[in-house]
């Protein structure tokens, strides 16, 4: 074997990935994700980013529609119930985390986070969204991009 051919092999047990990030948003399939990608992180020893993107306003909901709670509120939720899980976990399944929020699209919120933390995989929940067969789930548009390993979470 050359030196060139021995630099590309794979070495069991020193490789593995550092950051994996989880695109959360409270949907069943996001949860789900989310464990997943915890039990990732805990048997790569890796940080677990989890990341909601809070959509900017529909138009809907500036003139007035009802809007079933603000993402200001999900969010804070989110972060609640992962506190709680790591608690109630502690000394069983022990994972580092991080959680992160901020407003804007899905897609790119998620491709800046695991620029910024340099993501070694980005893990989501498969869309529950119909529209999303047409226009491409934030999932679709992840694996295109090929930047990162992805997997979604049915």
């Amino acid at each position: 074997m050359t030196e060139q051919q021995h630099s590309h092999q794979f070495e069991r047990g020193t490789d593995g990935p550092k950051v994996i990030v989880v695109g959360v948003d409270g949907s069943e399939s996001s949860m789900r994700a989310a464990a997943y990608a915890a039990g990732l992180a805990r048997r790569q020893r890796a940080l677990l980013a989890v990341v909601y993107v809070q959509p900017v306003t529909t138009a809907g909901a500036a003139l007035g529609a009802p809007v079933s709670g603000t993402t200001d509120e999900i969010a804070e939720e989110l972060v609640q119930h992962i506190r709680e899980s790591a608690r109630r976990l502690k000394g069983i399944f022990e994972v580092r985390w991080e959680f992160h929020t901020f407003r804007g699209d899905p897609y790119n919120g998620l491709v800046r986070t695991a620029d910024e933390l340099k993501a070694d995989a980005v893990v989501v929940g498969a869309s529950e969204q119909a529209g999303h067969r047409i226009i491409g789930s934030v999932a679709v548009r992840l694996v295109k991009a090929g930047r990162w390993p992805v997997t979604v979470v049915p």
